[in-house]
């Protein structure tokens, strides 16, 4: 009889392989974008070569300076290590969910003494004490997955956890590309704080000249005030630019930590032979491939992840459908139990089992189980609407870095040409000012129009190579396996 018994609890285990599953077959939805990208760059690579998800930074960011600061903010920056974190907890939540599916097995040891009185003995003995002893095996209420229900929940356990790897993925990037963007900004920021050191000197001179005509009385008092005003001017956008790179580097050492001040330190001069590099020589790979918009889009980590949570909750409509089963558990133990130590391993006088199966029949609670498959139908539904309109942000975020791509460049060139001719504007009005020809305003508007050129050349070559970051991070460019991350 207990071969039996103990054959038949192991055909019951077997049947857990044998289970269904009420989980709706996943359907990729249609992506909600167009095919090509809106007024695509002709000159554009068409999407031959290297997708951008392939490109690592160090190929993308040619500065050794800047791939050097990125390695830093990988390794230190706290934001990262929360993403990574997650992962450890989503990984761990997945592999409780996964432990259900199999029967847990404990062992189980006792040793009891109990003393029974004269009065309560059966067999009118004297108080005497009776001992007993046992040792086995148990299984507690262990769920036959006849219906899915725990391989649905292990289903969606599992796609969240894929979904944190690829969020952790999606934080890597941008923090890529939000550190070299606060690198871009900083050697803008000393650029034009430099600009402004220049113009300082050079209207300050004027201002000597000028202040020297002055007391000779070759000029009046308003050609020295619009000197003064120009050259004062100049000197409070020195210190400016001098906050905001300050401010810049503090951004750089919140991402990368402070081992990044021996990185970025400002040189003692601008002659000096360890001055870093500028904003006009950083170098960065211009000619990321557009491709097509599936190609592109469906490599992003933040598209990956809300697929993955689709997945989660088409997972949790199967556990929702299955809960309105009948719930088929069992309980059993094997093992030995006797009085004495000396027989208690012996199988012909002390082998001891049990067997309980239990089944649960949702009858006056179904239509709360109905509730709550609706609720995990509406659940999917708006996980699919999250997921399209994770694919339509990408879509536009995309083009508007493609649109600004194929405009910069000529906007950049056209604004060179502007501080050019405003250079030469500049050098003649200060020749006919020296030869008598125009008054000092004439000058002053040259010198302010020059300024103003230059600064404007400056702060669009920071646009560009900002916008050169931001299409390599929306292109999902420099993805890293995070599942290693561990």
């Amino acid at each position: 009889m207990p071969n039996k018994t103990i054959t038949a609890a192991v055909a019951g285990l077997l049947l857990i392989t044998a289970g269904c599953s009420f989980i709706p077959e996943y359907r990729q939805p249609e992506m909600p974008v167009a095919d090509t990208w809106p007024d695509k760059d002709p000159k554009a690579d068409p999407g031959s070569g290297q997708a951008a998800a392939d490109i690592a930074f160090q190929d993308y960011f040619t500065s050794r300076t800047l791939q050097q600061i990125i390695a830093m903010a990988l390794e230190n920056n706290r934001d990262l290590k929360v993403a990574l974190l997650n992962i450890e907890q989503a990984k761990a939540a997945y592999r409780i969910k996964k432990s259900d599916e199999l029967p847990v097995i404990a062992g189980k040891t006792g040793l009891s003494r109990e003393g029974i009185p004269e009065d309560s003995s059966s067999s009118g003995e004297q108080y005497t004490a009776d001992t007993s002893m046992s040792v086995g095996l148990g299984i507690t209420a262990y769920e036959l997955d006849f219906f899915g229900r725990v391989k649905s929940l292990s289903q969606s356990a599992l796609e969240t956890y894929l979904a944190t790897r690829e969020a952790a993925s999606s934080t890597r990037i941008a923090l890529v590309a939000q550190t070299a963007d606060a690198f871009v900004n900083l050697l803008a920021q000393r650029k034009l704080q430099q600009l402004a050191q220049e113009t300082y000197q050079a209207q300050k001179s004027t201002y000597d000249v000028i202040k020297t005509q002055y007391d000779a009385g070759s000029t009046d008092q308003l050609a020295l005030a619009q000197a003064a005003t120009s050259t004062e001017s100049a000197r409070a956008s020195i210190y400016q630019y001098k906050r905001l790179a300050a401010q810049a580097e503090n951004a750089l050492v919140y991402l990368a930590g402070p081992g990044v001040y021996d990185l970025i330190k400002a040189p003692e001069s601008p002659e000096s032979p360890e001055s870093p590099e500028s904003i006009d020589d950083i170098g960065f790979l211009t000619q990321l491939p557009a491709g097509l918009p599936s190609r592109i889009l469906l490599a992003r980590p933040d598209i990956q992840a809300a697929e993955h949570q689709l997945k989660a909750a088409n997972a949790d409509i199967g556990a929702a459908r299955a809960a309105m089963y009948p719930t088929i558990s069992l309980t059993g133990s094997l093992g030995f139990a006797s009085q004495g130590l000396s027989y208690l391993f012996d199988p012909s006088r002390s082998l001891a089992w049990g067997f309980s199966p239990s089944v649960t029949i949702p009858i006056f609670n179904r239509e709360g189980l109905k509730a709550s498959l609706d609720a995990a139908t509406v659940g999917e539904k708006i996980a699919a609407a999250k997921y399209e309109g994770a694919i339509q942000t990408a879509f536009r975020e995309v083009a508007d870095q493609l649109v600004a791509r194929k405009h910069y460049k000529d906007q950049l060139d056209a604004q060179n040409a502007l501080v050019s001719a405003t250079r030469d504007a500049y050098k003649l009005s200060k020749a006919r000012y020296d030869n008598g020809i125009d008054n000092f305003l004439t000058v002053l508007d040259s010198q302010r129009s020059l300024f103003s050129a230059e600064q404007g050349a400056i702060t669009l070559k920071q646009a560009y190579l900002s916008n050169l970051i931001n299409l390599y991070k929306v292109m999902g460019g420099g993805k890293m396996d995070t599942s290693n991350a561990n």
